[in-house]
């Protein structure tokens, strides 16, 4: 007689479970960076990103497999690109935040799932379909109106700059949400590793560019921790399973509130004063974003 192993069931509300944990951590982002405000940028984005490999530790999965059946470009992509992503994503959102206003910049920043978008359909379908540009359109209309009045009044001075950096990360952000969907890089099990590297590679810069300061207090020590066991470190894991889940392609639009959400907490805290732009900017990027998706 021959036993059969019973299946296993996955629940379809631990995709969606795991992208809205991702978004919230996410979101929270602008306002922990807030409460590190005397850490200089890299510094901060190295103690993060080592307090992400540590906390996802014990999270990630522990397979030993090895990388042979993998060609040497690939593998390199997985271990030095993928970390340069991190560092790069995480180094300029903070610079971003610390160069311009911050409820502006996390709205920029957050147009990385339109970005995302755009390039998985050209891969997905060879072209870009007119409903996909006219939404992303429309969300980067939403970023536009933030930027308008300063490059106007600054031209490409003062918080331009940080705009520009906000952008970069947001770039950055989209092309590792696309190395997430190759199954074969498994990027959620080496979390830890590419976390500690990305965490080594701006340390680096930072005893470089921004030299030694004293120690930093208690509170901006316990925000950037947060920021590595949250952000960049369970909320890390949980979009790496969000994006291997069946329905990942409708599971992906609750990246669009991100934005709304980070505006609400700043405004909410205090850090941020409320403006009749701001709601405006996030509706946009919100509605351009679902209208891509469609």
């Amino acid at each position: 007689m021959q036993i059969l192993a019973p299946r296993l069931v996955r629940s379809p509300w631990h995709g969606v479970g795991a992208a809205g944990l991702a978004v919230v951590l996410w979101a929270l982002v602008p306002l922990l960076v807030e409460q590190a405000g005397e850490l200089p940028p890299l510094r901060l984005s190295a103690l993060a990103l080592l307090a992400g490999a540590l906390g996802t530790l014990p999270m990630a999965r522990r397979r030993r497999r090895r990388d042979a059946t993998l060609p040497g470009p690939q593998r390199l992509a997985i271990h030095l690109g993928m970390p340069l992503l991190m560092a790069g994503a995480v180094g300029a959102s903070f610079a971003a935040f610390n160069r311009a206003p911050t409820a502006e910049a996390a709205l920029i920043l957050y147009t990385w799932p339109v970005l995302f978008l755009l390039a998985s359909r050209r891969l997905a379908l060879g072209r870009l379909p007119i409903s996909t540009l006219a939404g992303a359109l429309l969300a980067f209309a939403g970023a536009a109106l933030l930027v308008a009045p300063q490059a106007l009044a600054g031209g490409v001075s003062g918080a331009w700059g940080g705009y520009l950096l906000a952008l970069a990360a947001a770039l950055c952000w989209a092309l590792y949400s696309l190395a997430c969907q190759v199954p074969a890089w498994r990027l959620g099990e080496r979390m830890p590793h590419l976390l500690l590297v990305a965490s080594v590679i701006v340390g680096g810069a930072s005893l470089a560019l921004e030299g030694t300061t004293a120690l930093p207090s208690p509170a901006a020590l316990g925000a950037a921790a947060a920021l590595g066991l949250g952000p960049y470190g369970l909320a890390m894991l949980a979009w790496d399973r969000a994006l291997r889940d069946p329905q990942a392609h409708r599971i992906g639009h609750l990246a669009h509130a991100v934005p709304v959400l980070a505006t609400l907490f700043l405004v909410l805290a205090g850090a941020a004063a409320p403006d009749w732009r701001l709601p405006l900017a996030a509706l946009l990027v919100v509605a351009g974003s679902l209208s891509a998706a469609r």
